[in-house]
Formats: C-alpha cells, sequence, structure tokens
C-alpha cells in the first residue's frame, strides 16, 4: 500500500513546497517482502514499493529519503507529518477515496482466500464464516475477512499473518494475489495454497491528503513509468524473478548464517540506540520521581493533588498509549517531536510515575527522629534530606528501582511503534525476508538477557557497597 501527503496538509501548494525542500520522505514498513523489506546480504533497504517510490522521485526531481513505521501506524504517523510520502501497498476503497487523494494505480491484483495446503474446508468467502482468519487491522482485508463472519486477530503485516498460518493458529487470511504468489516464488513454501478467489479486484495507489496538490505530479510520473516500461521492469525484479529471469536468484542463507550476518547489527542498535534510550530515560525518571515524591509528601494540599494526579495518570494508563499521545497526538497541536526524544519523554515520565511511589515509600521509611536530630543541630529541610534522609533512603530504594530499571530495557522495545530503530526493530527487519522469527527473536531475547544481567550484577555490587555501611 502506498500513500502520499504533502508538507502542507491541505494545501494546494504541496508539491511546490516539497520541490522547495528538494526532498520527498516516503513511509513504508521495512519489513513487507516483496514490497518493501531489507536485503539480508547488503542489508539495504529494497521492493517494489520502494523502487517505484524512487522512480516516481527521480521523474520528479526529488531526492527520496525512507522512514521505517510499521503498517498499523502508518496513517497515523501521515496525519502527524512524519513523512510526505507513504509505500506500502495501500489498496484503494471508497472509504480511502472519502478521506484521501488517491492517485491512478501503480499495482493490480485480486483478493485471494490463502489457506494450509490439506485444508479443503475453504473454497469461497462463504466458507469462511466461523473460522479465523489473519489480518493486518487497518488494511481493506480485514473488514472484506470481518464482513464475511470470520473472526480476525489482529496482526502487523502480511509476514506474521502467514506464518499463524503455517502454525495452524488461524484457518486463513484474505490478501493480495501479488503478495502471496511473490511469497510463494520467493520461499517455496508448499505448506499454503491460493484457496480461493473472492472476485474483488485490488488497486494499489499512492495517497495523499485531500486537496494536497500532489496528485497531477504523481499521476505524470507514473504515466511515464508506465509508458516506458520501468513499471512492468520493477514488477519483474520482484513479483516474477525467476519466470522473467531479470533478477539474479540468491541462494537464502542458512539460519545459523543469518543470525552470524545480524549479531552486530543487533549489537549495535543495543549498545547505540537501546542502553542509551534506557541510560536516559531513567536518569530523567528519578529526578522527576524524586520532584513527584516530594511533592506528594508536601503539607500543601494543592501541590499534593497534582503529585497525586501524575502518578495516577501515568500508573493507570499503559506506556503504549502515552507514546503514542506524545508522537502521534501532539503534533495535532503542532508539537512535533522526534522519535527519540518522544520516546526519552515518554520513558522518563512513566519512570518518574512509578519510581515516585519507590523513593516516598524509602524516605517514609526512616524513622521520624532523623529529621527531628537534623532540625535540632540547625540542618535545614533541604540539607537534612540531602545528607541525612536520602542517603539513607537510598539502601532502601536501590532494589525496587533496579527492577524499575531493568523493567526499562525491555519496555524500549515499545519504541519501535514510533520509528526508533532499536533492537526489536532490527530484529524485525532481519527476520522478515527470511521469515525465520525464531532465530531472529531469539537472539534479541539473547541481547535482552545479556543487558538485564549486568544490570543485576551491578545491582548486587551496589546493594553490598551500601551494606558496609549498616551496623550489624
Amino acid at each position: 500500500m502506498a500513500v502520499l501527503a504533502g508538507c502542507g496538509g491541505s494545501d494546494v501548494g504541496g508539491f511546490a513546497e516539497l520541490e522547495k525542500s528538494g526532498v520527498l520522505r516516503v513511509g513504508t514498513e521495512g519489513t513487507y517482502p516483496p514490497f518493501s523489506y531489507h536485503d539480508s546480504q547488503t542489508g539495504e533497504l529494497v521492493g517494489y514499493d520502494v523502487d517505484v517510490a524512487k522512480a516516481v522521485g527521480d521523474k520528479l526531481g526529488l531526492r527520496v529519503e525512507f522512514v521505517e513505521v510499521p503498517f498499523d501506524s502508518i496513517f497515523a504517523a501521515l496525519e502527524a507529518d512524519r513523512f510526505d510520502v507513504v509505500a506500502n501497498q495501500v489498496t484503494i476503497t471508497d472509504e480511502r477515496k472519502a478521506k484521501y487523494d488517491l492517485s491512478e494505480p501503480y499495482a493490480i491484483g485480486e483478493g485471494v482466500i490463502v489457506t494450509q495446503a490439506d485444508d479443503t474446508s475453504i473454497t469461497s468467502l462463504a466458507d469462511l464464516r466461523g473460522k479465523t482468519t489473519a489480518q493486518t487491522e487497518t488494511s481493506n482485508w480485514a473488514g472484506v475477512a470481518r464482513d464475511a463472519g470470520a473472526t480476525v486477530e489482529s496482526v502487523d503485516g502480511f509476514t506474521p499473518a502467514i506464518k499463524l498460518l503455517n502454525q495452524g493458529r488461524v484457518q486463513a487470511t484474505v490478501n493480495d494475489s501479488l503478495s502471496v504468489l511473490a511469497y510463494q516464488a520467493t520461499t517455496g513454501d508448499t505448506s499454503i495454497k491460493i484457496a480461493a478467489n473472492i472476485g474483488e479486484r485490488s488497486e494499489q495507489a499512492f495517497a495523499a491528503r485531500k486537496d494536497s496538490g500532489l496528485l497531477d505530479n504523481i499521476n505524470g510520473a507514473l504515466d511515464e513509468l508506465r509508458a516506458d516500461g520501468t513499471l512492468e521492469e520493477i514488477s519483474q525484479t520482484y513479483l516474477d524473478a525467476n519466470a522473467a529471469g531479470t533478477a539474479e536468484e540468491k541462494t537464502a542463507p542458512s539460519t545459523w548464517e543469518l543470525i552470524a550476518d545480524n549479531l552486530w547489527p543487533m549489537a549495535k542498535a543495543t549498545i547505540t540506540v537501546t542502553i542509551p534510550l534506557t541510560a536516559i530515560s531513567f536518569f530523567f525518571g528519578l529526578v522527576i520521581a524524586l520532584a513527584v515524591a516530594l511533592a506528594r509528601m508536601s503539607r500543601n494540599r494543592a501541590i499534593s493533588s497534582v503529585a497525586r494526579i501524575y502518578i495516577s495518570l501515568i500508573r493507570g494508563t499503559p506506556l503504549l498509549v502515552q507514546l503514542f499521545i506524545i508522537f502521534y497526538a501532539l503534533p495535532e497541536l503542532n508539537i512535533l517531536i522526534n522519535p527519540f526524544p518522544a520516546a526519552a519523554i515518554a520513558f522518563s515520565l512513566n519512570v518518574g510515575g512509578y519510581a515516585a511511589e519507590i523513593i516516598r515509600a524509602a524516605i517514609g521509611s526512616i524513622p521520624k527522629g532523623q529529621w527531628e536530630a537534623a532540625e535540632t543541630i540547625g540542618m535545614s529541610y533541604t540539607t537534612a534530606l540531602r545528607r541525612i534522609i536520602l542517603p539513607q533512603a537510598l539502601r532502601t530504594a536501590v532494589p525496587p528501582l533496579s527492577n524499575t530499571l531493568i523493567s526499562l530495557v525491555k519496555d524500549t522495545s515499545l519504541a519501535s511503534t514510533i520509528l526508533v530503530t532499536e533492537l526489536l526493530r532490527t530484529a524485525q527487519i532481519a527476520a522478515a525476508p527470511a521469515f525465520e522469527y525464531f532465530a531472529l527473536y531469539g537472539t534479541a531475547a539473547l541481547y535482552y538477557w545479556i543487558v538485564c544481567l549486568a544490570l543485576s550484577f551491578a545491582q548486587g555490587r551496589l546493594e553490598f557497597r551500601l551494606d558496609r555501611f549498616v551496623a550489624k
């Protein structure tokens, strides 16, 4: 599915804005072979939609920059102006026509039902009633399956849908014939089959916000690409490579080769993104937590109430929702935050809400006599807190705060939903073209475990050092 949006929103001069910048930002999944995925040999973003977007950019005289985002979030990111264009097999539907400008189609297929090869219970759309299918929730195929009476299990793309079908967790998936045929040509998977055509033509197009001012230029570029044979050439390369002989057939790497090839990219993502994101979020989260804990203990009811409300909001809402509000909702208020800072803000606020109660409990565990003794020798509240109370509270707070830190390491995997290419996202990119989920996700889990083991060891050493100053 492919989507285009002009920088100027509903501005008629949307293309003029793109010409000024000289850049066309393209949103795509990066995990949807053969349309948008990373080559297992080079790591380069490739695919049918990727090459079509590049070709359109060339015709328009624009440099193309790709932004990778899960498909379920792609329209939210489009509305939030995270990119100008999305290329990810967006099917033309009446609902999308009402909300977006849709270009001429650049790919045409038909809807099909895919089942396991030995399943004879599904031969038509009507047979889906009472069955379970795996679909991307925001795709038109989810509506087709649901209207047919199927129970829809939501997944974040075609690849996991096929995986669930292979595992027998669902009975079918409805999708475009191009995706299915390309998958079979790429993998040689004979465990599935096209069980039925649903009699519905599928057209994929570029789309833009209403009145974006981009469609004339995009349609013109597509007409030229169609006339000079570029679209057909790209189609043969990715959708029928063996039959056309236009692409060199590559031997798929073994599982161990795939793991070996991705050990460094995943380690690099851990070192350069996951760990820094964790450290920054935890540091600022502790600063917030201390301030909120002291406010919570304040005798001023207004200050205490504000702290209570903050803690209640953070602990009462999912972290994923908090991430989406900061990254996707705030742009509606003209507050646009880049992916990494947005993730750091969300995680810091989340840590602040949970750690505030830990710190408050630790401070509350210090005998009241300590405060009174500090006051007797003339210490101010701030001095007593800094020199007497907090050093003693630290020992009590270390174990639960360490657990919060370890949980934060794992929670950073959610940053992949807002365009942060951290450890999990790197594993997803590597797993998608090879369909090797266990191997790559298992490797990612191993990295998370190693980081958490190191933190647990550091926690033990810190507790040992603090215990030396406690009278036995």
